[in-house]
């Protein structure tokens, strides 16, 4: 199972690694400062939550490094899948608060909120309904 997870994580640490380097690079563009309030306030949440998504996508790495050879591999394989959970969580987050922003500063339409709805939608089918319904469907008793 550690082996499978940290596979997973790869691929989630590099997309949350990618959208937060992106993140971190808005705020010295001359367009920030002139991005009314409730936008900076957007950036600033949506910096704050990559920065924990990336902390929790990178945590059981660390968690591995550290516990390697102790003989707890079934305790650090929960709390790296833990771990994991949150960080998807936090990235989903982290997606959706980028996607508003964007939108609204490329678009200032009111459609805005209902397009960002329909995303996290999708994300929420393709994330979590369409795994939790797979596990129940298909686990045997």
């Amino acid at each position: 199972m550690w082996g499978e997870l940290i596979q997973e994580v790869r691929v989630a640490q590099t997309g949350v690694q990618i959208l937060f380097g992106f993140l971190l690079t808005v705020v010295f563009t001359p367009r920030y400062a002139k991005l009314p309030d409730t936008d900076q306030t957007i950036y600033i949440v949506t910096v704050v939550l990559g920065a924990c998504a990336t902390g929790a996508l990178i945590g059981p790495v660390s968690l591995h490094r550290l516990v390697s050879g102790r003989r707890v591999k079934p305790q650090a394989v929960r709390w790296a899948s833990r771990l994991t959970l949150v960080g998807l969580v936090l990235l989903l987050a982290t997606m959706t608060a980028s996607l508003l922003l964007i939108l609204r500063v490329a678009t200032h339409d009111s459609y805005v909120p209902y397009l960002v709805s329909s995303v996290v939608a999708w994300y929420g089918l393709c994330w979590f309904v369409l795994p939790l319904w797979t596990r129940r469907r298909y686990t045997s008793r």
